[in-house]
């Protein structure tokens, strides 16, 4: 029974991703955030055995080297990082942010998603998936209409950070994905967007999959496409 960790489970894609695997009959490690229970945890029962949840705040190195070490010696056949935060307002311009604003969006989005992956790219199996949740608002070469500029910038970072890990040596014949899934009704991208959760969970599980034991890094659409660097 093949073993996928995902990294922010707690709710949203993570959390809708976490339930697909566990309907096709994977292992899941889900990290949450804090100690209160969330909706991952009332998976538990349903799937006794193969959920497993763990403590995990991303933007805490010390809580990425324990993680690393409750997992030593386990084999992982999907790694993907679901991360996603925006400024307080979400189409103020860069000029009108705070500093230490910037810094916990840049951080949440592309620091923090790349530290776990160092951490934790040698339990991947060969055959095994490297995938962060992405955006196509970190396309550079589709940005015609600005607006929502720091979450824009933070993407990009993502971007360029998982091309340089992809372009690596001893990277090169491994998957690795960065999944830009539409606008989509979550937390973060509001009420008004077009596609919900239910009908996008199975969509990005069977893209996902799909790029497994597939050499090389893709910045993918839902439904497939390449997205514009």
């Amino acid at each position: 029974m093949p073993t996928a960790l995902i990294v922010g489970a707690s709710r949203g894609l993570g959390l809708a991703i976490a339930v697909q695997l566990l309907g096709r009959e994977w292992n899941v490690v889900g990290t949450v955030r804090g100690d209160a229970p969330t909706a991952l945890h009332d998976r538990l029962d349903d799937h006794a055995g193969r959920l497993e949840i763990v403590l995990l705040d991303m933007n805490r190195p010390k809580q990425i080297a324990a993680l690393r070490d409750r997992l030593s010696g386990r084999a992982l056949d999907l790694l993907f990082v679901n991360a996603g935060t925006t400024t307080h307002d979400p189409q103020a311009r860069v000029g009108d942010v705070g500093r230490d604003e910037f810094i916990d969006v840049i951080t949440t989005n592309a620091y923090s998603p790349m530290l776990v992956i160092e951490a934790l790219q040698d339990l991947v199996t060969p055959d095994g998936l490297i995938g962060a949740m992405s955006s196509g608002q970190g396309s550079i070469g589709n940005n015609q209409a600005g607006t929502r500029e720091v979450y824009r910038a933070s993407k990009a970072a993502l971007n360029m950070l998982m091309r340089s890990f992809a372009a690596r040596p001893e990277q090169q014949a491994r998957s690795t994905l960065l999944m830009a899934p539409g606008w989509i009704r979550t937390d973060l991208g509001g009420e008004d967007a077009p596609y919900t959760i239910e009908e996008s969970a199975p969509i990005l599980t069977d893209l996902l999959l799909s790029k497994r034991g597939v050499p090389g890094l893709r910045y993918l659409d839902r439904f497939g496409k390449d997205v514009p660097w």
